[in-house]
């Protein structure tokens, strides 16, 4: 459906881009994280012929689009729609000619043509009878499905997501994720998801690309991303800024004194507490902790112990 080759683009003296290669099958939902400024929307708008690369290739259905004009993007577009951050919406129209807007660009004029497809696409968002209302009448979901219902009314074949669940309450958040997994199985559209919200790509993604740095770091399942020992990933998932690593595991018994790898830790046992003793400054910096002692109510609590290590800091 979707091949990104060797993509490069420079905005002003920074390289956003710096050689992405991306693959999407047809029918497949991709999700794309990373870092807020890498790239991700930027790639996405490079996706739809919105941004003209430095040098790379952007294959849609056995199409070049690199170099196309307007005239030949406008065909392209019809096989992939895009929803924006926020919905987009145009503030001075109804819900119902929000929706109808690419039909009419298109050249449709029939009322009743354009308002049946309309009611459809508000059928489908779960949003019968919404028609006459204005865009600063709707909750942040609701103009997101108004949105997507805008991107899909001319039935592409791929819809592209930007951060779709941003700003929106983990319900309504997971309503628009079920919405486009629904979306994939009702009509069969590819689609790809920009999003920082790790729940939503867990939810909707067949397939997890990290782009990081300007290029493709991981390309797999959610399951392999999750099985990842990449410290890198790691501190992606677990949201840990650089430099910042936390120690993940604790080697102790229940008698007496026990080393971790780290020889700079140890952890005693006494008949009251144990204690998590880190000997050196370096170290302490190394792990993200300020404090040399952390002490523990009762003996033993390895769990407790590498809870508080990994959130401290």
């Amino acid at each position: 459906m979707i091949a990104v080759r060797s993509l490069q683009k420079k905005i002003g003296q920074q390289e956003i881009l710096r050689g992405v290669d991306l693959k999407i099958s047809s029918g497949e939902t991709l999700a794309i994280i990373g870092r807020s400024g890498g790239g991700k929307s930027v790639l996405l708008k490079h996706m739809v012929g919105l941004m003209e690369p430095d040098s790379g290739e952007i294959w849609i259905q056995g199409q070049n689009i690199i170099g196309m004009n307007e005239r030949q993007l406008g065909a392209i577009r019809k096989k992939v729609g895009i929803l924006f951050q926020g919905g987009a919406l145009f503030d001075s129209m109804t819900v119902e000619d929000n929706i109808a807007f690419p039909l009419r660009e298109a050249g449709e004029r029939d009322r009743k043509v354009l308002r049946s497809k309309v009611s459809e696409m508000l059928e489908v968002m779960e949003m019968e009878g919404q028609e006459d209302k204005m865009p600063e009448t709707l909750s942040g979901g609701m103009k997101k499905r108004v949105g997507l219902a805008r991107a899909i009314i001319r039935r592409p074949s791929c819809v592209l997501y930007d951060e779709p669940t941003a700003g929106l309450d983990p319900v309504v958040a997971d309503s628009i994720n079920r919405l486009i997994r629904r979306l994939q199985q009702r009509f069969g559209m590819t689609s790809v998801v920009v999003t920082h919200d790790m729940k939503s790509a867990f939810d909707v993604a067949d397939r997890i690309a990290y782009l990081h740095e300007g290029r493709i770091y991981f390309n797999g399942t959610a399951n392999q991303l999750q099985q990842s020992s990449d410290p890198l990933i790691q501190d992606f998932l677990l949201g840990r800024s650089d430099g910042r690593r936390r120690l993940t595991s604790i080697a102790c018994s229940l008698e007496g004194e026990t080393r971790s790898s780290e020889p700079s830790l140890t952890l005693r046992k006494s008949a009251a507490r144990s204690t998590i003793n880190i000997q050196d400054e370096p170290a302490r910096a190394r792990f993200g902790i300020q404090s040399r002692h952390f002490c523990f109510c009762r003996a033993g609590d390895v769990r407790r112990a590498g809870r508080a290590i990994r959130q401290a800091g």
